[in-house]
């Protein structure tokens, strides 16, 4: 990982000052690097011999993490979200032309490590979880404000926008130990299930956590008008007044100060933070279900209790 992370800021490097700038900011607010280490770890796991020449884990493990940074810089931008991580967001420092600028630098410099890996296999399985990010952002847009939209489109929305990297970053870990496809798919589920698991968690917080465990502001979701599956759970379990409440703040996006209190107690009330956790549960089982194929190891359970700590965020 320390590998890695010499990487990234090394490719963040360029003659126009605001990109490493703009890199330094976001290497400064930390994160968990997760995906770049499922990379890591899945290419262990199939047991990927590294030499300091030959380094293929570390790149597309930076890869990851630049297509994640990237959408997140976007993503930022288009939530006119002020916090990421706990800090300032980069586009509340330097201004959204700029973050969506450096965003596309990331998404650029991404596909400069795909190239240099030199597999057209790793490159249409990144690429093709970077268009699915999109899609997803695009539908998540859709969705918005619209308390009709069914559970399996919700899910959808996920499985687009956070599932699908946690897949490709899991899959390419095998295409570089050059596994069989049985290991490749093993990990692919392994990690679909693991995103999914994570996003429900993380949707179930914007409800129920302390800002500073959060790293963003509580309530966001419901302020951009966001269907998660809390909202959808809390509206469907809902008296009529409790219905009337959510049309106005969701779908008419008319708010007041003492509406995140409200929509908190109604959230509580109906067990819309258990509903969600519980379905999180069923994804993080079949993720760890989809490890079974592997010898019993330290990396293994390693990887299992990553899939645990996912869902244990929200206790």
């Amino acid at each position: 990982m320390q590998a890695c992370n010499r990487a990234i800021i090394a490719r963040m490097e360029s003659p126009v000052p605001l990109i490493p700038q703009l890199g330094a900011h976001l290497v400064a607010a930390g994160g968990k690097r997760l995906r770049p280490l499922l990379t890591l770890a899945a290419s262990r796991l199939c047991g990927y011999q590294s030499t300091p020449e030959n380094q293929r884990h570390v790149g597309l493990a930076a890869c990851v993490e630049f297509i994640h940074t990237a959408t997140l810089l976007h993503d930022d931008v288009v939530d006119e979200s002020n916090l990421r991580r706990g800090l300032a967001s980069a586009n509340a420092v330097f201004g959204n032309k700029a973050s969506v600028l450096v965003g596309d630098f990331l998404f650029a410099r991404s596909f400069q490590l795909m190239t240099a890996d030199g597999s057209l296999k790793v490159m249409a399985i990144l690429s093709d979880a970077s268009a699915t990010i999109a899609e997803g952002e695009v539908l998540q847009m859709v969705t918005q404000n619209d308390l009709s939209t069914p559970v399996e489109r919700y899910l959808e929305v996920i499985h687009g926008k956070t599932a699908a990297l946690f897949a490709a970053a899991c899959r390419v870990g095998a295409v570089v130990a050059d596994r069989p496809e049985v290991e490749e798919v093993a990990l692919d589920r392994f990690g679909t299930n693991l995103g999914m698991a994570f996003q429900l968690v993380d949707d179930a917080l914007d409800y129920a956590a302390d800002q500073q465990v959060l790293g963003k502001t509580v309530g966001d979701d419901m302020r951009e008008g966001k269907i998660t599956l809390p909202v959808l759970a809390a509206y469907e379990a809902g008296s009529p007044e409790d219905r009337a409440f959510w049309e106005r703040v969701i779908e008419k996006g008319e708010q007041t100060e003492a509406d995140l209190p409200h929509a908190l107690a109604l959230i509580e009330k109906t067990g819309a933070i258990a509903t969600t956790i519980a379905r999180a549960q069923v994804y993080a089982a079949e993720a760890v279900e989809a490890l079974s194929i592997f010898p019993d190891s330290e990396l293994r359970r390693l990887m299992t209790e990553t899939v645990q700590y996912t869902v244990d965020r929200a206790r």
